[in-house]
């Protein structure tokens, strides 16, 4: 069972400080101590009044970047069977964690559980009161792998499946309050099974320009969503869900 899901945001080393600035900025967060043999590792802390749980980690890594999830686990060996059982590809075994990559090549890792159950943070006020947060994990599967991937994701979460309302979209929200759902897109081409953030905004529009102010860009705009490249040019798309939805 999976108890609590991180949203861990890889950024190349040469532009992780101003990645770690823009991320800081738009979900409310401070940057924790850094840790890991390279002080590669930090977790963006909520403020302490929110008596909410941190769930987002940033590493600095040598490649492009990108995101992957980390999932707590009460049982790392018992979930980690049940997800090769299901079409998971082993990475790595750490004494306290383990990496996997799922059927279409996603990576993700099994953490331990914490004692107690998390609270997801509210949604973040940019300085012209426009609200957003960062609650979404798109999961972006090629056309072939998509109804193997799909089915991997609701198998090894339990979670409710709904369908879009767009054919292409479904999406995996959890029982228990988590800070992200999943959403499942299957794209329009073939490739190795990645990830992006969503974020929702009370208006996409206004979020869109304050995260330019802060280091992003704009690379296109659709009615209901905006796709932007991060400091890294990273992309993550801002969407007009309601911030303060449960």
């Amino acid at each position: 069972m999976i108890r609590w899901v991180w949203t861990f945001i890889d950024r190349p080393e040469d532009r992780f400080e101003s990645c770690l600035r823009f991320w800081s900025t738009i979900t409310g967060t401070t940057p924790s101590p850094r840790r890991g043999e390279h002080a590669e590792f930090l977790t963006l802390l909520p403020g302490p009044a929110h008596g909410t749980s941190a769930a987002i980690k940033m590493q600095s890594v040598g490649g492009a970047g990108g995101t992957h999830l980390d999932l707590d686990v009460e049982d790392i060996p018992a979930a980690r069977s049940a997800a090769l059982a299901l079409g998971a590809v082993p990475v790595a075994d750490h004494p306290d964690y383990t990496v996997l990559r799922s059927p279409g090549g996603l990576l993700f890792c099994l953490t331990p559980a914490a004692p107690e159950a998390g609270t997801p943070a509210p949604a973040v006020d940019a300085p012209d009161s426009t609200r957003s947060r960062l609650d979404q994990i798109c999961v972006d599967i090629g056309t072939s792998d998509h109804p193997r991937e799909s089915a991997f994701w609701r198998d090894l979460t339990g979670w409710a499946h709904t369908t879009g309302r767009r054919p292409e979209f479904s999406r995996l929200r959890a029982g228990a309050p988590m800070p992200v759902s999943l959403l499942l897109q299957r794209l329009d081409e073939d490739r190795p099974t990645g990830a992006h953030i969503d974020l929702s905004s009370s208006d996409i529009q206004a979020t869109a320009t304050w995260h330019e102010s802060l280091g992003a860009r704009v690379v296109a705009r659709f009615e209901h969503w905006i796709v932007l490249h991060d400091p890294a040019g990273v992309a993550y798309c801002v969407t007009a869900r309601d911030p303060d939805g449960v």
